[in-house]
């Protein structure tokens, strides 16, 4: 035992000479690694169990955390998931969401994959200068924007309607997804449409046929970002929406649930929680290309 000890001794005090640290051993790898991990993830998970434990609380453990564990749940309860349910909307909130972010998501998409590659690569007089407008665009805030765009939308008899959030929410969507399929397109080389414009194919067939889909992870990002902005947006639904049964769920969680002072904060987290999912979902299915879209597109 003497003469291994030894014997591994010299390879010791060789590293402690070099300079150099060894990561990989248990101690420094949990400090470095799995202790800043682990306090990451628990803070960034820590309000859906929050919310989880919230829903599934009696009125009784919510008001007396004297008495009861504020972080547990002693009588779990599914009276406040049933008041949501039931008494409340909300099924049609969610799919008056679901609707109308669908919707926006497809027609910003659609609108700013045609703004991006015609900036990318027709490279038009001026088109460096039009992208940075959009998306200086992109930077107005809602709460100026939904002023002048409230009078529009009564002139135009929309207003207590879908398609009053339906053609606003590409006014921030479309300069967010074109500044970012902008960048996409760049990364796609440029040779592969010369090639297929040589072969004889159009602008549309090569953005059909060989550009969309080189850059299908773009797309699906651009997607994913709309959809959650569109799901989440809470300005517009306030303002141009009136009837209880139209409205979103962040409007109409948050607006339903309160009576006066008298906050239902069961039903409220329940909401909340339940509305999180359909984005938790998109996320997850669509992980692999969102990771894709970070890291570039075709290499030459």
């Amino acid at each position: 035992m003497t003469d291994h000890a030894a014997a591994e001794r010299p390879h010791l005090v060789e590293k402690e000479n070099s300079g150099v640290i060894d990561w990989s051993s248990g101690p420094r790898r949990f400090i470095t690694v799995y202790l800043p991990l682990s306090i990451f993830v628990i803070v960034l998970l820590f309000p859906f169990y929050w919310m989880a434990i919230t829903a599934i609380k009696p009125n009784a453990e919510l008001y007396d955390y004297k008495t009861y564990n504020p972080f547990w749940v002693s009588s779990p309860t599914l009276d406040n998931i049933k008041r949501l349910l039931f008494q409340t909307d909300y099924p049609q909130w969610l799919l008056t969401t679901m609707t109308v972010a669908t919707v926006a998501t497809v027609l910003s998409l659609f609108s700013s994959v045609l703004a991006a590659y015609a900036i990318q690569r027709l490279k038009f007089k001026g088109s460096q200068y039009v992208g940075l407008a959009i998306y200086l665009a992109y930077l107005v805030p809602p709460s100026i924007l939904f002023i002048p765009m409230a009078t529009l939308i009564f002139q135009l008899g929309l207003f207590d309607s879908q398609w009053a959030l339906i053609l606003t929410y590409p006014t921030f969507l479309i300069p967010f997804c074109t500044w970012l399929l902008i960048g996409y397109f760049k990364s796609i080389p440029y040779e592969l449409e010369e090639c297929a414009m040589i072969d004889g194919a159009t602008r549309l067939q090569i953005l059909w046929q060989i550009t969309l889909p080189l850059a299908l992870p773009g797309l699906i990002s651009a997607g994913i970002f709309a959809f959650t902005l569109s799901w989440n947006e809470f300005i517009y639904t306030l303002a141009f929406i009136q009837s209880a049964e139209k409205k979103t769920v962040p409007v109409a969680v948050l607006t339903q649930l309160v009576e006066g002072d008298v906050y239902h904060w069961g039903s409220l987290m329940a909401g909340a929680l339940l509305g999180s999912i359909p984005v938790a979902l998109l996320y997850s299915f669509f992980v692999d290309y969102y990771v894709a879209s970070l890291t570039g597109a075709v290499k030459e």
